[in-house]
């Protein structure tokens, strides 16, 4: 259907009006965001409004239920854009872009914005040449890598284009068509043309930009979850997320309530954006939610990150809310001694003898073409995750029968064997096995003292009977 400028038809998402949900949320002390309203909704706005509500209703009503709609943000203010611009086009009298960016949301959220561009999140799109994107493009396929890793992490958005002149090929109205491989992507660290990173929308679902909706940790649990980052798992076994459930039922959370601070507007429980982003009384709230992590836990072998003695103290202010500084200072030594066990016992030696094996020419430099590969790729990246995290976030069972006990069994049963079948003949590389499997740590497994075995089998004996033990 054809309309005039004043029943404007933008073809578009109205997509991304974005970095609203902690509108209001700044500081402990001011709470009120950065944003700047116009006092009446603009013209350009209106008419797209009143030609959505026939288009696109849902949409329209998703918009006029916002915090943007209140304050006369409209489409226009978010998608507005500049003729010559590689994604603009000219729409009803109106230069427009489908893409909304954290550029563009940071007309108005100019603090919020740059500190999102400073943060790992908005890095996400590194995975992209990364070991894990060979695993999702190459050994998986293209279309696996594009409809799962990206929309987590972002994609590269690309336009198509004449295969004869290298032209972007726009339709009828002028509108640039954008390569499906690479759109629609709501990738946390998506890599746009104007030159930012990320998406604001990848929390910030439009069109609405419920505050309560990004607060809740289903949110983070669109990419924050599974077998090699399960923190939304983790966080629903602990007790700070039995607390959450139970508060949320009673009605005690106040997910809609600015400034959001934890011990004043809500005491219940916290979530993950408590914890990561949200003020306290002595703390601003931030979009770099790498402010307050001390570890990083994703690589084979976990590192303190840089400044971590300061990232720590910032998490130690959330905590202190509603903890004691022994118990914070309890529960930080055992995360320590967790990370620090796997570190020392699995994550190093399992890597020396990788690069051991890859230098001696006794794997080949594919990625995943061994099948040694495959087992060490699964000790640290999914089981040795699950272990520290699970310490991380206080979740017994990830960090035991999730964590170490896979870790174990998989280092124990599989990669230690594979690799003495691999090394076999090869002085260097059996070396370095034998290095590994004479640290302390390991040599339970050449069999337990005569006395040790017999405390064992005692323990056994009383517990459950002489007839379960062998």
């Amino acid at each position: 259907m054809q309309r005039s400028r004043k029943g404007t038809r933008i073809g578009l998402s109205l997509a991304s009006l974005a970095l609203l949900l902690f509108i209001g949320e700044g500081s402990a002390k001011a709470g009120a965001a950065d944003a700047k309203a116009p006092g009446a909704l603009s013209e350009a706005s209106q008419e797209c409004y009143d030609c959505h509500t026939d288009e696109t209703p849902a949409l329209a009503e998703q918009w006029k239920d916002s915090a943007h709609a209140r304050k006369n943000v409209g489409c226009y203010e978010c998608h507005q854009a500049k003729k010559g611009e590689i994604d603009a086009w000219e729409h009803e009298g109106y230069f427009i872009s489908a893409l909304v960016t954290p550029k563009d949301c940071g007309r108005c959220h100019e603090k919020i914005a740059a500190e999102f561009s400073g943060s790992h999140h908005a890095k996400g799109g590194q995975i992209l040449g990364s070991l894990d994107n060979v695993l999702g493009e190459i050994v998986e396929g293209v279309p696996a890598a594009n409809s799962g890793c990206q929309q987590c992490h972002g994609s590269k958005i690309a336009f198509e284009t004449d295969p004869k002149t290298g032209k972007i090929v726009r339709d009828e109205e002028g509108r640039p068509r954008l390569d499906d491989a690479t759109w629609p992507n709501s990738g946390i660290g998506r890599i746009n043309p104007d030159g930012s990173l990320g998406t604001c929308s990848a929390c910030h679902s439009r069109h609405r930009f419920s505050i309560e909706m990004a607060r809740r940790p289903d949110n983070c649990g669109k990419c924050h979850l599974g077998p090699d980052h399960p923190q939304k798992e983790i966080y629903e076994e602990s007790k700070h997320g039995i607390a959450f459930v139970t508060a949320d039922q009673q009605g005690k959370m106040h997910l809609d309530a600015k400034p959001w601070i934890v011990g004043v507007t809500y005491s219940a429980a916290p979530t993950c954006a408590t914890c990561h982003m949200s003020a306290t009384q002595t703390q601003p709230a931030t979009h770099d939610p790498g402010k307050r992590l001390s570890w990083t836990l994703r690589p084979v072998v976990s590192k303190r990150m840089e400044n971590w003695e300061e990232k720590r103290r910032n998490m130690k202010n959330v905590c202190a809310s509603c903890h004691t500084t022994a118990w914070i200072d309890g529960h930080y030594a055992q995360y320590d001694r967790v990370v620090t066990l796997y570190n020392e016992k699995f994550g190093k030696p399992a890597q020396r003898i990788m690069k051991t094996l890859a230098k001696e020419g006794l794997i080949t430099p594919t990625p995943f073409d061994d099948k040694i590969e495959w087992t060490f790729f699964y000790l640290w990246h999914h089981e040795g995750r699950r272990a520290r995290m699970g310490a991380s976030m206080m979740a017994p069972d990830y960090t035991q029968w999730h964590g170490f006990y896979e870790v174990a069994e998989r280092f124990y049963m599989e990669f230690i064997p594979e690799a003495r079948e691999i090394a076999h003949g090869n002085a260097v590389a059996t070396q370095v096995i034998d290095e590994v499997m004479s640290m302390p740590q390991h040599t339970w497994i050449e069999g337990l003292s005569p006395e040790a075995s017999q405390k064992v089998r005692e323990y056994y004996r009383k517990r459950y009977g002489a007839d379960q033990v062998k």
